[in-house]
């Protein structure tokens, strides 16, 4: 189970510090301590909490290089698997982001709600829409 420092959960949903703690005086979200004694908060109950209270898309929290532009730090909020595919939900600040993945790949990653990831998106077509009114 992943325990966020409130810095973490902040950056996560695009919001303060100080709303992260609001929210735990308030009741909203569960603490825990780590081994240094600094309020944590669950990661399955922040994934769970963030449905409605994300800002801001959070900055990457990897530091590696990659060709791809397009990357959406967050907080994964459901996993759904059978035997061989899975399909993982991600809050990213606003954004809802969903990947299908083979069921090993979830495993070895260890995919769980309330895990921190980046979704990276490479692909050579974007396809735009509108409305179709002139």
């Amino acid at each position: 189970m992943a325990m966020l420092r409130i810095r973490e959960a902040a950056e996560l949903l695009g919001v303060s510090d100080d709303t992260i703690r609001r929210w735990i005086d308030d009741g909203e979200l569960p603490t825990g301590s780590d081994l240094s004694g600094r309020k944590t908060v669950d990661g399955a109950a922040l994934a769970a909490y963030s449905g409605e209270h994300t800002a801001a898309a959070p900055k990457d929290p990897l530091s590696i290089a990659s060709s791809a532009r397009n990357r959406f730090a967050g907080l994964v909020t459901r996993v759904v698997t059978d035997t061989v595919m899975s399909q993982v939900e991600m809050r990213c600040g606003p954004f809802t982001i969903v990947s299908l993945m083979s069921t090993e790949a979830v495993r070895e990653l260890h995919l769980e709600p309330g895990s921190v990831a980046v979704a990276v998106v490479k692909a050579t077509t974007v396809i735009v829409e509108t409305s179709g009114e002139s």
